[in-house]
């Protein structure tokens, strides 16, 4: 592992998104800071740091949730400490769609609906496409307008995880999270494993 750990920001953190990152984790071959679970963001980002510099590897899956707030949250904040700090290379962010209102939204590179597919239209709380006049996908919720001011070389745009009417379900390995994760980790030459 280099100097720098590597990261992928999740903007859910809500008890069905834990247990989705958790075991999708743990199918990877990926560590997950669970203690960064929760609705709003539990834990600073220094503390987060100070986790993740105790992982034994990397990439390392850490979620941030606002639950729901309009203004910068427990968890845009502490995103921000985290995306910034030095000894932190992030890889990307999964960015998930809710139905917040007053927000300015963040454009993503690809968006995953659904149905699991990798699509260049927006997606909303559901996962379903929304047509917008906008060439880039937009998405919409409450932790995601703090990665318009950190540099994030992919942002994958995903609705509701763990959920998108039962399409996302952790019975059925939450594919539609998964396939995201695994669109950052491929965009960055990085190889997983299928535990």
């Amino acid at each position: 592992m280099s100097d720098r750990v590597r990261v992928i920001l999740i903007t859910d953190g809500d008890r069905c998104a834990q247990h989705a990152i958790e075991s999708i984790g743990v199918k990877l071959g990926l560590r997950c800071i669970s203690a960064s679970a929760g609705n709003p963001t539990p834990i600073e980002g220094e503390k987060i740091v100070k986790l993740l510099k105790t992982v034994p590897y990397d990439p390392v899956l850490v979620m941030f949730d606002d639950r729901g707030r309009e203004d910068k949250g427990n968890g845009e904040t502490a995103l921000e400490y985290v995306a910034s700090h030095p000894d932190v290379e992030v890889l990307g962010a999964v960015a998930v769609a809710s139905n917040t209102t007053g927000i300015d939204g963040v454009h993503a590179d690809i968006c995953v609906n659904y149905c699991g597919d990798v699509t260049t239209s927006s997606v909303d709380k559901n996962g379903r496409e929304k047509f917008t006049i906008d060439p880039q996908p937009m998405v919409n919720g409450d932790t995601v307008d703090i990665l318009n001011n950190i540099n994030v070389p992919i942002i994958v745009g995903v609705g509701d995880i763990g959920k998108m009417n039962k399409a996302d379900d952790i019975s059925r390995g939450s594919p539609i999270t998964q396939k995201a994760i695994e669109e950052i980790l491929t965009r960055n030459g990085i190889q997983c494993s299928q535990g």
